[in-house]
């Protein structure tokens, strides 16, 4: 699967093998916006999807599914894989994103927590001015 484009710093467009392409919404976090129609840009939201950008176009991409496959708005949720690199976990760790867990899809809940904790203590990202 390849990188199309980045949407934000939650969401991407990817090509998958049988050449279809799908937006992907990242489960477990949530990033500030940048894109919504109806929202202006949020605070360390171009940081964030600039961030997301360089994790993602490292590749290779794979995505891990949780229960639901699909959002509301037909999204692919998704743990995404850049590599070796957890891209979920790397931007709450990095405190680009906030966790943002959704039953059923909590597969990853607890190391989201813990790597917000981490970032919320560190003062990264979201939490520098805190």
């Amino acid at each position: 699967m390849s990188l199309v484009r980045v949407i934000d710093g939650d969401t991407i467009v990817v090509r998958m093998p049988d050449g279809r392409t799908e937006k992907v919404r990242y489960l477990g976090v949530d990033t500030p916006e940048t894109v919504h129609p109806e929202k202006p840009v949020e605070t360390m939201g171009e940081e964030a999807a600039a961030f997301n950008r360089a994790l993602v176009e490292a590749g290779p991409l794979r995505l891990e599914l949780d229960v639901q496959e699909r959002d509301q708005y037909s999204r692919l949720l998704a743990y995404v894989w850049a590599g070796d690199v957890f891209v979920n976990l790397e931007l709450v760790r990095e405190g680009y994103a906030y966790v943002y867990t959704i039953p059923p899809n909590v597969r990853y809940a607890k190391e989201f927590v813990q790597a917000q904790r981490e970032a919320r203590k560190e003062r990264r990202g979201l939490w520098a001015s805190d």
